[in-house]
């Protein structure tokens, strides 16, 4: 009987020394979204994409002027040269075409990098403030993925962490 008391007490000796994990949480669509390099980086590309759709705008309408002028010559022209001038039309209306979406998907391809730029900095980031804060987990959640169905307000390091980060960047 003195044994299994003594076992139970050493396990009980064991058990409450041992340190306890300190786990968080953020919420990755607050922290993305409301980070400021990330709202930086928008307005960038939404200036490029405006710049470019008046680029593209100012050319449709240069084409369609070509092609009014174009068809104009048409019907003075004979048949064969008519189909000549109008197939030229398309062949160029094919190329510009082209040319606007290779241009804007360069911009999209452009704008994907820098952002998985954003979110590699941000996750080392979150990395970086639970060793630094002695956090031995920091889980994170959004609304497309509840990782964390619940958690309470103080494991919550969303606005924590977000206050640091964007501190962090201004530097």
């Amino acid at each position: 009987m003195k044994n299994i008391f003594y076992v139970v007490a050493l396990a009980f000796v064991f058990t409450s020394c041992q340190k306890q994990a300190k786990i968080g949480f953020v919420d990755n669509g607050i922290i993305i979204n409301d980070y400021q390099e990330k709202k930086d980086l928008e307005t960038k590309f939404q200036g490029k994409d405006e710049l470019f759709r008046k680029r593209a705008d100012s050319i449709g309408q240069a084409f369609q002027q070509e092609v009014q002028q174009a068809q104009v010559a048409a019907q003075k022209a004979s048949q064969q040269q008519a189909q000549q001038i109008m197939g030229g039309l398309q062949q160029k209306q094919q190329q510009l075409q082209q040319q606007m979406q290779a241009e804007q998907q360069q911009i999209q391809q452009a704008f994907q990098t820098e952002m998985d730029s954003v979110i590699v900095k941000v996750k080392r980031f979150v990395k970086d403030y639970g060793k630094k804060n002695g956090y031995s987990y920091v889980l994170g959640t959004s609304d497309a993925s509840a990782t964390v169905m619940y958690g309470t307000e103080e494991n919550d390091l969303t606005k924590d962490v977000l206050e640091a980060l964007n501190a962090a960047y201004k530097k």
